[in-house]
């Protein structure tokens, strides 16, 4: 039995996936032991993955050093005697914990000269491990197994139906009509962002056709959300910033539908088994698509995209403007 302590990384959808490793780790080893460093927002979800024991958080602010906050929490970790410690991050401050927690296995991608701070250094073959989910599984995997690693299982979080209930009655959702999960933020940038007036024709649409639609998001999505649900009337609920993301797992597995620009969100509805529309622009789902079977993903391919950039460099974000409502409607008509 081997005990792990694994950094996880910074953002939603990336700790989502994160658990595709440990998977990998639990499938190689069933006794193994796995606690995950993150960010405090990511504790509930790494309490719904049933793989993890522990959540530890990492008391600094996204991109802040904190090298006192991370040598205090490694030292108060050494008692753990971990076995193996894998770094997701490529930063040099995201391998101080482990190297302070003296962790004897210290494996992660070369990166920001971490010559002393991990002992098995990898390289990061971009063409080969071209998905994002498949550079955390290979850190998980022996050198000496098949490259990339073949056995990628897909994220599966748990869902509190207690909770779920409670939401329903607590945000006067209709139990009668099936519900559609919207994700209109765009924390990335303005160029994974389908256009908001596209959402309100497609709310609108959906409603007519007997759904409830849910606008999910944190606090800086509350204007956009009431922008997608204006006069769309009682079965429109604005709930961005009215949840915590541990509520959003719960609605997202009530959910029939989950529509979504590239988001955390997108990754956690994935997870909960709901039907993912996924909406790409600026980004590729070749590269973090939603990981499940059940998905339909919209991208026009443009010659320009995708670009990766926050903003388009073209001034016209046509990769997403061109991209109308009616396709999603025709897809969703396709499964009825």
């Amino acid at each position: 039995m081997a005990k792990y302590l694994i950094v996880g990384p910074s953002w939603v959808g990336d700790m989502v996936m994160a658990q595709s490793l440990f998977k990998t780790i639990q499938l190689q080893d069933p006794e193994a032991i796995i606690d995950v460093i993150g960010p405090a927002w990511s504790s509930p979800i790494i309490a719904r993955m049933a793989e993890v024991r522990r959540a530890i958080t990492l008391k600094t602010g996204h991109g802040e050093w904190g090298i006192s906050t991370r040598r205090k929490l490694g030292q108060s970790l050494q008692s753990e005697q971990y076995d193996e410690a894998i770094v997701l991050p490529r930063s040099w401050k995201s391998a101080l914990v482990p190297f302070f927690a003296k962790v004897p296995k210290r494996v992660g991608y070369h990166g920001e000269q971490r010559y002393i701070l991990l002992n098995e250094r990898r390289k990061l073959d971009k063409k080969t491990l071209n998905q994002t989910v498949k550079r955390f599984v290979s850190l998980g995997v022996n050198k000496s197994i098949a490259y990339p690693p073949q056995n990628l299982p897909d994220p599966v979080l748990t869902v509190d139906k207690g909770n779920q209930a409670a939401l329903y009655q607590s945000h006067s959702l209709d139990s009668s009509r099936p519900a559609v999960a919207m994700m209109a933020g765009a924390e990335y940038g303005p160029a994974k962002q389908w256009p908001l007036a596209h959402f309100h024709e497609l709310a609108e649409r959906l409603i007519t056709q007997g759904y409830q639609v849910w606008i999910l998001g944190g606090p800086k999505d509350i204007n956009d959300g009431n922008v997608i649900i204006k006069d769309l009337g009682q079965h429109a609920h604005n709930l961005c910033g009215k949840t915590q993301l541990v509520d959003a797992i719960d609605l997202l597995a009530a959910a029939k539908l989950a529509i979504s620009n590239d988001s955390g969100l997108m990754h956690v509805a994935a997870a909960v088994g709901t039907k993912v529309h996924g909406i790409y622009g600026s980004t590729s789902e070749a590269f973090t698509p939603p990981l499940t079977m059940n998905k339909v993903i919209h991208n026009l391919h443009l010659e320009c995209s995708p670009c990766f950039k926050r903003t388009c460099p073209l001034e016209h974000t046509n990769c997403l403007n061109q991209l109308k409502p009616e396709q999603i409607i025709q897809s969703i008509q396709l499964d009825r």
